[in-house]
């Protein structure tokens, strides 16, 4: 009775009631437990079919549909209504055994010399009946369902062929764990089954739920439904299944729009909530992991509210379902189906067999009975005694009758019984062949038994060992509780007849899946992948961009920025170009930037180059018109070489802007910088010495000042321009000769073009060069404000001062603006201040003398420029 404390806490709430009947005697202090008796709740079928033999094989299945369950309150004893209506398929697997069984004994190699039997339970799908019919095949009554009743009904099996479901399995594994029973299902999935820890016992021939959710979510990745529904079964097959599937799609961007769950208890209104939650969803795939009895009211119901545009994705357990199949009112929804399915085999001999069962052979068989009633409508033997039906003529035959039960084209659950009849076959074999029966035990565990004393923890260590080959030429072994996961895909397609034919696409072996892409129908009656996306794939040129609180595939599509692209459908980011090269218009391809400079054929260097064309122009034109009227007084009155000097001066600032406008080279990037800052001294040279002429002028006037002229004369005018011009000269020399500047690409400015601009090497070079103008013009500006007041009916010392306002004022302005300048409007300014210094000393200078030459030629006298 050690197993029996561990029995009581692990047992189903809903499986069996123990009751302890006398609990009597204390000693010490001590409770002693007189007799311990468990009692059944519910009356289960009694219908069994048995054969005898020296060994035998147990056997459960769910033979009959099981009603929708009533929901105990638990205040009273729970009531189950009884099964109805038998299940072809499941009658298949049932007498899928017994011809296994009866193989077998034909076999004069596996178990010779012992003869196979077997007994067989219908469970009904309900958990305390199979656990009933479990303890009453290994060995227990039929009243107390005690185990260690001293008469046991039967000879009890070592091994069981059971568990029809997960949650069964789990159950019968651990309550027969302690008698170290083997459990070997072929229909229990549950990836919990395989941890050895916790069912030491267990066997299945059928691949664990792992490998279909893998599958399925293999298959959700490849043809790219980021947006998918899923229905599943509120039970460990389900809710184990979608967790599996969740983190084999996790990171993969593929999501879950909702799950909802449906019990057996409650199909009919959960059905319907299912329904309306697909009809109202965005997903076109839905995953659901059901038994094909939920699927179909599912079904059911969507049909009701015409969704026929989904495409559906089918587990093992309602993947091959003919009931599905060859539903009329189902079939628009059910149309293209994609699923998993257990791998089809096929059994020689077995349709055979199927064909040739007749009541009048198995008189005991109360199922064949029942089936036989069921499709004939009649009832076999010589008296009506288990029905009102009418006898049979005898004619009755299935050996041309079409029908799921003797279609064994796709052998799939039938096939995994067949398996696991010979594992437990082969397992008896090595424990009764007795290879070392002369060794002495090891661990008080004999090597070999005898068919009558078989120890079922001796039958569950040759289990764990069996690896053999079926008659089909398979290798069969199990890895720990499993076998090597083999699955088929397949499709459901169109007939002509309204139903639909179940197509095989591909198969899964283990983690790897094969599939023929070009034979798949789907749901919309074509070849065309359906799409199921919350948000459509984002394309070349732009990027994802997730929507706050909603899951990852919902998201919006972003463009790239200038200078970043995305080449690939779904870009999670855009990438930024290298720095020679942009983005294209669509901002898919990194391009060669355009090489870019201020050139004569755009529109601001043509403008540009005009102005100074012109200014150079009108400076010629001031200049011929002064050499022609160079003996007049007003061009006389104001040193007459220093104003032709000064022309000239201006007349070559304007043209070396010229030098900017163009491509930049090594010898155009030195000269034009000389250009500038020489022409600029010079202009600004005249002007300095015409202002230190007119003071020196008024100042010789004053008594005693005569001699301060001979300070001034024309030669000592022509050499302070020249010492002047000359230090800008050497500055300029220096300077290029040292750190000139060079041609250079100028990436720093973002966008399509590269600027191709002459770049400073010495800053400070370029600093001394402006600086040195600047102090020139600034002495200028001083002195000529000094001078401004001067008695003088045409003091030229005004003009200067106005001019020289304009001047530093462009100048000031060009620094801040020069610096801020992107690209090759960094040259453009540099030429507009260059041509709007120079209009303004040409203007502000020579202006005022060319208007009283051309227009007032009476005030060009020496009577009116004396008159004050």
């Amino acid at each position: 009775m050690s197993w029996l404390p561990w029995l009581l806490t692990g047992w189903p709430s809903s499986a069996l009631s123990l009751l302890l009947l006398s609990v009597v005697g204390r000693q010490t202090g001590l409770e002693v437990v007189q007799a311990v008796v468990c009692s059944q709740w519910g009356a289960p079928s009694s219908k069994s079919l048995s054969q005898d033999g020296d060994v035998i094989i147990g056997g459960l299945f769910s033979l009959y549909h099981i009603p929708s369950t009533i929901e105990q309150d638990f205040i009273k004893l729970p009531h189950y209504k009884p099964c109805t209506g038998l299940d072809p398929e499941s009658l298949k697997y049932m007498y899928v055994m017994a011809f296994a069984v009866e193989e077998i004994n034909r076999n004069s190699t596996l178990l010779p010399g012992v003869k196979l039997g077997y007994r067989i339970f219908d469970s009904c799908s309900r958990y305390p009946w199979a656990l009933q019919h479990a303890l009453l095949l290994v060995g227990g009554d039929t009243q107390s369902c005690n185990l260690t009743a001293s008469v046991p009904r039967g000879q009890p099996a070592p091994v069981l062929i059971a568990a029809s479901s997960s949650p069964i399995g789990i159950i019968l594994s651990r309550t027969l764990r302690s008698l170290s029973v083997p459990v070997i299902s072929y229909f229990a999935s549950c990836p919990c089954l395989s941890d050895r820890s916790k069912f030491p016992n267990f066997f299945r021939t059928i691949p664990s739920d792992i490998y279909q959710a893998w599958a399925m979510a293999q298959l959700a990745i490849r043809f790219h439904w980021t947006w998918i529904g899923a229905v599943i079964v509120n039970n460990d097959y389900g809710q184990l299944a979608i967790q599996v599937f969740q983190e084999e799609i996790r990171g993969k961007g593929v999501c879950l729009e909702f799950i909802e769950t449906v019990n057996r208890e409650t199909i009919l209104s959960d059905a319907r909530r299912a329904a309306l939650t697909i009809q109202a969803s965005t997903a076109r795939v839905i995953l659901i992991f059901c038994w094909y009895t939920d699927v179909k009211k599912l079904f059911l119901e969507l049909a009701k509210r015409n969704v026929t545009d989904r495409q559906f994705l089918a587990s093992e357990a309602w993947s091959t379902s003919n009931d599905l199949l060859q539903d009329l009112v189902t079939s628009k929804v059910a149309s293209g189906v994609l699923g998993v399915a257990i791998q089809s085999s096929k059994i020689s001999g077995f349709e055979n067999y199927l064909r040739n069962l007749h009541p009048r052979h198995r008189p005991d068989d109360i199922f064949l009975r029942e089936f036989w009633e069921n499709e004939f409508g009649c009832s076999p033997g010589d008296t009506p005694s288990y029905s009102s039906l009418p006898l049979c003529s005898g004619t009755e035959s299935l050996v041309g009758l079409q029908h799921p039960f003797t279609d064994t084209s796709q052998l799939r659950v039938s096939y995994n019984v067949y398996l696991a009849v010979y594992a437990a076959a082969h397992a008896l074999h090595s424990l009764l062949s007795c290879p070392n029966r002369d060794s002495p035990p090891r661990n008080n565990i004999s090597t070999c038994s005898s068919p009558k004393s078989i120890k079922p923890i001796e039958l569950l260590q040759h289990l764990n060992k069996v690896n053999v080959t079926t008659p089909q030429g398979e290798m069969f072994y199990f890895q720990g509780a499993d076998i090597p996961a083999k699955y088929d895909l397949v499709n459901w397609q169109n007939t002509p007849e309204g139903t639909l034919k179940l197509v095989l696409i591909g198969r899964v072996d283990g983690f790897d899946l094969i599939l023929n892409e070009s034979a798949i129908q789907w749901s919309t009656g074509s070849n065309q992948v359906p799409v199921s996306v919350c948000s459509e794939s984002c394309p070349p040129g732009t990027r994802v961009a997730t929507r706050k609180g909603e899951p990852v595939c919902c998201f919006d599509c972003i463009p790239c920025a200038e200078g970043e692209i995305s080449n690939t459908t779904g870009s999670p980011h855009c990438e930024r170009c290298p720095s020679e090269f942009w983005s294209d218009a669509e901002r898919t391809a990194c391009i060669l930037r355009q090489v870019d400079f201020l050139s004569f054929n755009e529109t601001l260097g043509i403008t540009l180059a005009t102005a100074a064309v012109s200014g150079a122009t009108v400076t010629t034109a001031v200049f011929v018109v002064f050499l022609y009227y160079r003996q007049t007084p007003v061009v006389r009155a104001n040193n007459s070489e220093l104003s032709f000097l000064l022309l000239v001066s201006l007349k070559l600032c304007f043209l070396c802007s010229l030098v900017f406008i163009g491509r930049p080279s090594v010898w155009a990037c030195r000269f034009q910088q000389a250009a500038f800052g020489i022409s600029f001294v010079l202009c600004v040279s005249c002007l300095l010495v015409k202002t230190i002429v007119v003071l020196a002028v008024f100042r010789s006037a004053r008594p005693g000042a005569e001699a301060l002229m001979k300070w001034f004369g024309p030669c000592q005018q022509r050499g302070s321009v020249c010492f002047f011009t000359c230090i800008q000269v050497i500055i300029c020399a220096v300077w290029l000769s040292l750190s000139p500047p060079v041609p250079q690409q100028d990436l720093g400015f973002q966008g399509s073009k590269v600027t191709l601009k002459c770049a400073m090497a010495s800053v400070v070079g370029f600093s001394l060069v402006l600086g040195y103008i600047g102090l020139l013009a600034c002495t200028c500006l001083l002195l000529a404000f000094l001078a401004r007041k001067l008695p003088d009916n045409f003091n030229e010392a005004k003009l200067i001062t106005f001019s020289m306002l304009i001047f530093c004022a462009v100048w000031v302005a060009f620094v801040p603006a020069y610096v801020s300048s992107p690209g090759k409007y960094v040259v453009a300014v540099e030429i507009f201040a260059i041509l709007a210094s120079s209009y303004g000393l040409l203007l502000c200078i020579f202006a005022p003398k060319c208007f009283i030459i051309l227009l007032r030629p009476e005030k060009n006298t020496k009577k009116h420029l004396m008159a004050r």
